[in-house]
């Protein structure tokens, strides 16, 4: 592996006066992979250009249409979730959503002073290819997808649907069902682990997946990822910045660390890596070795030490 570091968000602003310098997204559109670190912070709120609109050009740039959300109970986090252990043991599903299209980004819209209206606009194009995102992620776990909608009510589920159904028929190894949104929401919190592969657009994607990382009970745990048409992904933990603990070495790496883990199994292809990594990070909190946010004293390099002793 060659690893490139280059400035982006707050550090891309401070060195370069843009959250998405020229030579950072050069470097990115030619990597094979993009290993993100979190971005944003009140330093840089008032910017011309804040880190989130670096993050969204990104994504623009590298074209990315679906975010793939692992959301994994880790059994050392069992007790902080605030849903039952017995009903978060054993959860371990993907969310895929759609990150292009739908009525984030629909025309037309309007906002008056009594009235307002968004367009939710999907076309075949957009949903085969998450459809068929979402089927490939499934080949590699429990081959069952779980598409989610409205489609007792809306246009564009209706067609999603639909599109869904045609595409499940390239796949015949995997089963396909159907969820509406609303069901989904509550068997995240009633039985996460009816659950394998979720597809859905953006917006009931966005919902969902903020709403299914509580399941463990902390945001430093997970990771994401999101892929584009050129065949470049970009990896990036879930949470925060955390700008208020930043050089003090008590940053939880779990999520980053699962990141990369992520990144090797999704663009490079190796699985039995990336098991080695997760386990010897789930190993490494199984032995009482956590951050402060987990209720434990163990530093981040300290704690990246041990998962590192644990792959080798």
């Amino acid at each position: 592996f060659t690893f490139e570091e280059h400035a982006f968000g707050g550090a891309g602003i401070d060195q370069k006066n843009d959250p998405l310098p020229e030579e950072t997204l050069a470097a990115c559109q030619t990597a094979d992979a993009i290993l993100l670190g979190a971005i944003g912070g009140p330093k840089w709120d008032q910017a011309v250009k804040t880190p989130e609109q670096g993050l969204l050009a990104l994504r623009k740039a590298l074209k990315l249409f679906a975010n793939i959300r692992p959301i994994q109970v880790p059994e050392v986090l069992l007790e902080r979730s605030p849903i039952k252990e017995s009903i978060v043991r054993g959860t371990d599903f993907v969310i895929v959503r759609e990150l292009t299209s739908g009525i984030y980004f629909g025309e037309p819209r309007f906002l008056g002073e009594t009235e307002a209206y968004d367009t939710c606009y999907y076309n075949e194009a957009e949903i085969k290819r998450i459809v068929r995102q979402a089927f490939s992620i499934a080949q590699g776990r429990k081959k069952q997808v779980m598409s989610v909608d409205k489609a007792n009510v809306l246009a564009s589920s209706k067609l999603w649907r639909k599109i869904a159904e045609e595409i499940a028929l390239e796949f015949p190894d995997c089963t396909l069902t159907h969820q509406y949104v609303d069901s989904a929401a509550m068997k995240i919190i009633q039985n996460p682990r009816e659950f394998d592969v979720i597809v859905t657009e953006n917006l009931f994607g966005d919902v969902l997946s903020d709403e299914a990382s509580v399941l463990p009970g902390t945001l430093g745990v997970l990771p994401s990822a999101s892929y584009g048409e050129s065949g470049i992904a970009l990896y990036e933990p879930i949470h925060g910045s955390a700008p208020d603990i930043a050089g003090q070495d008590i940053a939880n790496p779990v999520s980053m660390i699962l990141s990369a883990s992520l990144m090797l199994r999704q663009s490079f292809g190796l699985e039995a890596m990336a098991e080695k990594i997760e386990k010897a990070c789930f190993d490494t909190m199984e032995a009482g070795i956590l951050t402060s946010d987990l209720g434990g004293t163990t530093s981040t390099s300290t704690f990246t030490q041990e998962v590192i002793k644990r792959i080798k």
